[in-house]
């Protein structure tokens, strides 16, 4: 299936549209969806990253938002709900994410032009691990970080954090905990990390 994706001026004022290969080629300001599911167990917040798979064309064996894709021409925000049911097994309506705005930010490499307007939502569970049923085709694993961890990883205060979850090799489950760092989260720039931990914080307070 050919994506077209709407495409827009630095402005986020509507342009026209384009496909997808082409977006990310000439550097196309274009919308994201993007939910990151955090979890509250006993007095601490842990926050939940998808590791991609290793097959996937753009970041492939990076951890990631816990579920995220790109908005088509013919979608508004509302769709993009959908992400957390393709990617995870989780249905929910849209009125169960609490919205953090919208960041743009670019990254910009050999590979790709990737200039996004993200509309970032929050979403909490309660059962764990056990909520996500992953999309294997998108997704190597599931883990999750203390979310203290996940600040300070973000801001430099350390340089590396601890993440437990599981991965498939092949057919099997492997469960696990290992350090991983910033050159585990390409996906993630500091441009895109400091005002999306800037406004979890604000929300956490």
């Amino acid at each position: 299936m050919i994506e077209r994706l709407a495409i827009f001026d630095e402005h986020y004022h509507k342009i026209g549209e384009a496909i997808r290969d082409e977006v990310h080629a000439k550097g196309y300001w274009h919308e994201v969806f993007q939910c990151w599911v955090i979890e509250k167990i006993e007095d601490e917040w842990i926050i939940y990253l998808q590791l991609r798979s290793k097959l996937k064309k753009d970041y492939p064996n990076q951890f990631d938002i816990t579920a995220a894709g790109h908005l088509l021409a013919t979608e508004t925000v509302l769709d993009g709900v959908r992400e957390l049911h393709e990617e995870l097994g989780i249905n929910i309506a849209f009125e169960d994410l609490k919205a953090l705005g919208v960041i743009p930010y670019k990254i910009q490499n050999e590979n790709i032009k990737d200039y996004e307007f993200a509309n970032v939502f929050i979403y909490e569970i309660t059962n764990g691990l056990n909520t996500f049923q992953i999309q294997r085709e998108e997704l190597d694993g599931m883990y999750y970080m203390r979310l203290q961890d996940f600040f300070n990883l973000s801001n430099g205060t350390i340089t590396s954090a601890l993440v437990t979850g599981y991965y498939y090799q092949g057919d099997e489950k492997v469960s696990g905990s290992q350090e991983i760092s910033l050159a585990d989260m390409q996906a993630l720039p500091q441009i895109y990390l400091k005002p999306f931990t800037d406004k979890l914080q604000a929300l956490m307070k």
